[in-house]
């Protein structure tokens, strides 16, 4: 229990992250009407057309598909080619990469006092509690 709550897989973060932005998009839903349902593209293409090389195809593939960094969609031919990085492998390349290069806003003075604040309160509290 004790290991529970004092380690951290910045790797797993980064993947629940994902899937959790993965939900929240298929949570939205999609509108359903005669543009997003393509009608005059139906109409226009036919029957065994190639509907991927419509513009209308391309707008909303990229508006209505989920827009993931860490899952791989190629065929898997070219993800060997590309090297056979899993969704871990990824993620922990991210986690690195975030970790070197990431650099936090600083707080607002007024924020950072309030949480001084707080916490002080909190030690008070505390202190007092135990006598």
């Amino acid at each position: 229990m004790l290991e529970l709550g004092i380690t951290f897989s910045y790797t797993q973060l980064l993947i629940d992250a994902e899937i959790v932005k993965m939900i929240k998009r298929v949570l939205q839903g999609m509108a359903v009407n005669d543009e997003t349902l393509a009608v005059e593209v139906i109409k226009s293409v036919g029957a065994g057309g190639n509907y991927l090389n419509q513009k209308h195809t391309k707008r909303y593939m990229h508006t209505e598909q989920s827009r993931v960094k860490l899952i791989d969609r190629r065929m898997r031919d070219r993800w060997q080619e590309k090297g056979s990085k899993g969704m871990a492998d990824r993620a922990r390349e991210e986690a690195i990469a975030l970790l070197k290069n990431y650099k936090p806003q600083p707080l607002d003075p007024a924020v950072s006092k309030k949480l001084r604040d707080l916490v002080a309160a909190a030690d008070e509290e505390l202190a007092g509690s135990s006598k």
